[in-house]
């Protein structure tokens, strides 16, 4: 028989970092009284936003966007509850922020993978074939750093998109 779990969500800004009277959105996740604050990486015009209703208020382009990203985010959200739910297992807000985030235990990250390459090629190529290797690492990991402000990325979270940014990236460099 399957537990029942109070689940909810919340989106807020968290208006103690405001910046250009933009604040970072977050979303709240609780199940069984237990929550976590995840952001979202977005910034909103604390102007537009309505605090009763926890999405942006108006019909400029700018308010349709955060909203439509608001029940999209909640979408993805809910739909890994009912997944954990449909599975039988633990459902725990940290469950939930994880799986999200891609940092779930499955999930391997672009280094993880160029690591473990480094350490089967270490001994069976000649080192102008390693070399080259690791000069690809190189523009990888500079791409993600210079264009998503990041160290690393996790593998569910490349696609098409990323691999095009990429080639253009190598285009000019």
């Amino acid at each position: 028989m399957r537990a029942k779990h109070t689940f909810s969500t919340f989106f807020w800004l968290h208006t103690t970092r405001v910046v250009n009277q933009d604040a970072p959105l977050y979303l709240r996740v609780t199940v069984d009284g237990k929550r976590v604050n995840i952001s979202l990486k977005r910034r909103v015009p604390i102007s537009i936003w309505d605090q009763k209703k926890k999405k942006a208020k108006g019909t400029s382009a700018a308010a349709r966007q955060i909203n439509l990203y608001i029940d999209e985010v909640n979408s993805k959200i809910f739909q890994i509850y009912q997944d954990l739910k449909f599975k039988d297992e633990l459902i725990t807000a940290k469950l939930i922020k994880a799986i999200y985030n891609g940092d779930d235990q499955d999930s391997k990250s672009l280094k993880d993978i160029f690591d473990y390459h480094n350490e089967k090629i270490r001994d069976t190529l000649a080192a102008g074939s390693i070399r080259n290797y690791g000069i690809t690492q190189n523009y990888v990991f500079r791409f993600i750093k210079e264009k998503m402000k990041t160290t690393d990325i996790n593998l569910n979270k490349l696609n098409f998109e990323f691999l095009s940014q990429f080639k253009l990236f190598l285009c000019k460099v």
